[in-house]
């Protein structure tokens, strides 16, 4: 458990992210010392002409009061008189916050003179807008022109104060200007040597990295070429380097000992060559003569012919339909076995199939066909032997015991392309029974791919002939290049099988090749 943690705690990923995270924690401390200073510098700049501005807004409330009172003297509108109490309010606001204090500063002592002539002004301004209202008009013309008189003063007082004021707050404004730039060079300076020392620190933590990584690349390089006399020594370096090197020092010991051992093993492996080619010999002598001693396929049909012709010269005609049946049943196998058949060659095998059958067992097998007349039989061309190991099918596994009562039913009709999954119009082959029916289960194992008609056998325990399900889905889809041609289904046991195929007619072939 230690060795693992000691493992993760060096591992390159770790690493990379300590590299990472120390350029990118000394970036952004950096960056926040600058966003710092800088924002301090603002906002010391901004307090200093916020005084002007302060000063500035109550010159201009002072005119506007002024005005509004004017203007109620002349024309005695209450809505200048609103406007006045208004401005006055302001007025009495504003200066407040000025000095009230004797001191030795000259710039508060004007601040000083400036509330208290602002609030005579405002004493006598409303004198005169009382004496307005009582029309004695000797006495507000008196007040109005001590009014104007204050105003006049408080005035050149603002002057006086702002223009001290600027004059003092451009000295220091020059002087935050004169301690933002040096910030600036400052924090270009740490910038600068932050970016250094991050591209020094991320070179060395490559080196580190890649330096062993591309001596065990010219290793393997030289492995690849067939030098398996290259030293690569073992790691200590606990990280993901070491584990690879280590382990390619491994596996070239492993290559070194595998290839002494089959050069060892070359010259058993000569003489086992020399004793197999006698037995390959020998072999070979043996299945020639098994080959020899095998009823040749077509001496079977003839024979069958001949069989056919002795019954007919004899007058036992049952006998010879059945050898002539029979007879023509073997020759298609032979013939068609690989290659492709009308489909009307294909029913007729099932009809000399079912034939063969029922004299087997004495017409018990009961067989209906229902074939679509539109349908050009002749022309429409499919893989041989198909439709006969569907049938063998549904009689041994789906009626085998109860051959009285079951039905096998082949059906051909047309099915346009809205009815199936091909995309394109179809003859549709249908071969059902009304027999023991099969399981999902059945179904999937049926429907699975590579299932081989041994294992088939297996599960039905009947003769066949030897050609799986599999192999019919497999020569389907090959001989017209694509799927979903084969179905198969079942409600359950006891309830039928019902085996689907589909010919496309955009790829159904209408001549022999």
């Amino acid at each position: 458990m230690k060795k693992n943690r000691i493992r993760f705690a060096s591992s390159i990923q770790t690493r990379i992210t300590i590299v990472v995270a120390t350029v990118l924690l000394m970036a952004l401390s950096v960056n926040l010392f600058a966003f710092r200073q800088s924002s301090q510098t603002v906002q010391r700049i901004h307090e200093v002409f916020a005084s002007n501005a302060v000063i500035m807004d109550l010159s201009d409330t002072l005119a506007s009061a002024q005005s509004s009172m004017h203007d109620y003297l002349s024309t005695k509108s209450s809505a200048s008189l609103e406007d006045f109490y208004r401005y006055e309010q302001r007025l009495r606001e504003q200066t407040d916050d000025l000095n009230d204090r004797n001191v030795g500063n000259e710039l508060l002592m004007l601040e000083k003179n400036i509330r208290s002539m602002t609030q005579s002004y405002l004493t006598v301004s409303e004198e005169a807008i009382q004496a307005r209202r009582a029309r004695n008009v000797e006495e507000y013309k008196a007040a109005y022109a001590q009014a104007a008189t204050l105003f006049d003063y408080i005035n050149n007082y603002i002057y006086a104060l702002n223009s001290r004021r600027f004059s003092q707050n451009t000295e220091n404004y020059l002087s935050l200007l004169r301690s933002m730039r040096n910030i600036e060079r400052m924090s270009l300076v740490m910038i600068l040597s932050v970016s250094a020392f991050a591209l020094f620190l991320c070179i060395m933590s490559v080196r580190a990295m890649i330096g062993p990584l591309s001596t065990l690349s010219a290793a393997a390089e030289s492995v690849a070429g067939g030098d398996f006399s290259v030293d690569v020594k073992e790691s200590q370096r606990p990280d993901e380097v070491g584990v690879v090197t280590n382990a390619f020092h491994k596996m070239l010991g492993s290559i070194r000992d595998y290839i002494e051992s089959q050069r060892a093993s070359m010259e058993k492996e000569a003489q086992m060559k020399e004793n197999e080619l006698s037995m390959q010999a020998h072999l070979k002598e043996a299945q020639l003569k098994f080959l020899q001693a095998q009823i040749n396929p077509h001496f079977l049909f003839n024979s069958l012919n001949a069989g056919s012709q002795l019954a007919m010269m004899e007058g036992a005609d049952r006998t010879e339909h059945f050898l002539s049946r029979m007879a023509q049943f073997f020759r298609y196998n032979v013939k068609k076995t690989g290659g492709d058949a009308a489909l009307s060659e294909e029913i007729d095998s099932v009809d000399n199939y079912i034939y063969i059958l029922n004299v087997r067992f004495a017409g018990d097998i009961h067989y209906v066909k229902q074939i679509d007349p539109e349908i050009d039989l002749e022309a429409t061309r499919m893989p041989s032997m198909i439709l006969q190991p569907l049938v063998e099918n549904a009689i041994q596994h789906g009626i085998h015991d109860d051959h009285e009562n079951g039905i096998i039913t082949l059906t051909v009709d047309n099915v346009d392309e809205k009815e199936n999954e091909t995309g394109t119009d179809c003859v549709r082959i249908t071969v059902s029974d009304n027999g023991t029916g099969m399981t999902r289960k059945q179904l999937d194992r049926i429907m699975e791919p590579g299932v081989s008609r041994k294992e088939e056998d297996a599960e039905g325990g009947t003769d066949s002939t030897g050609i799986a399900i599999a192999n019919v889905i497999s020569r389907l889809e090959l001989y017209y290049n694509r799927d979903n041609l084969f179905s198969i289904w079942s409600d359950g046991p006891g309830t039928g099988t019902e085996v689907t195929i589909l010919l496309p007619r955009n790829s159904v072939r209408t001549e022999r090749d």
